[in-house]
């Protein structure tokens, strides 16, 4: 699957604006957090140092101002962490867990046709393999 990319909340949040943004600066990514996060600019700076140690994040100098962008793919992260979440929750069980997703969640007729071309997809790679 390759490495794991387990995010805690604010560095997800992070990445979320770093993704949308595609690259921004300390002062950007503290903006486009929530207002119930509000964080002190070092924190957010602090932050995305410690982001740049663990290679999910890398800078490049714009005269005084660090602009970072990320280095992780929001799919990676994604499939990671739901994989985890899997394992950690229902023992690497699927089946249980898209069982509690679909008893949890509002699904529409669209949604249910496309998990099912989905499903038919995979059958199929399975299938082919």
């Amino acid at each position: 699957m390759g490495k794991k990319h387990h995010l805690a909340e604010l560095q997800l949040a992070i990445m979320h604006a770093l993704w949308e943004r595609g690259e921004a600066t300390v002062s950007e990514v503290r903006d486009s957090l929530t207002p119930e996060r509000s964080l002190a600019y070092t924190t957010v700076g602090t932050m995305l140092a410690k982001m740049e140690e663990k290679g999910q994040v890398v800078h490049r100098s714009d005269g005084r101002v660090n602009v970072y962008r990320p280095l992780i793919r929001q799919d990676q992260v994604s499939r990671s962490m739901v994989t985890d979440l899997a394992d950690r929750l229902f023992n690497g069980d699927v089946t249980q867990m898209v069982c509690h997703l679909l008893d949890g969640s509002e699904v529409t007729p669209q949604s249910l046709a496309e998990l099912k071309r989905l499903i038919r997809q995979k059958e199929k790679e399975l299938k082919d393999e």
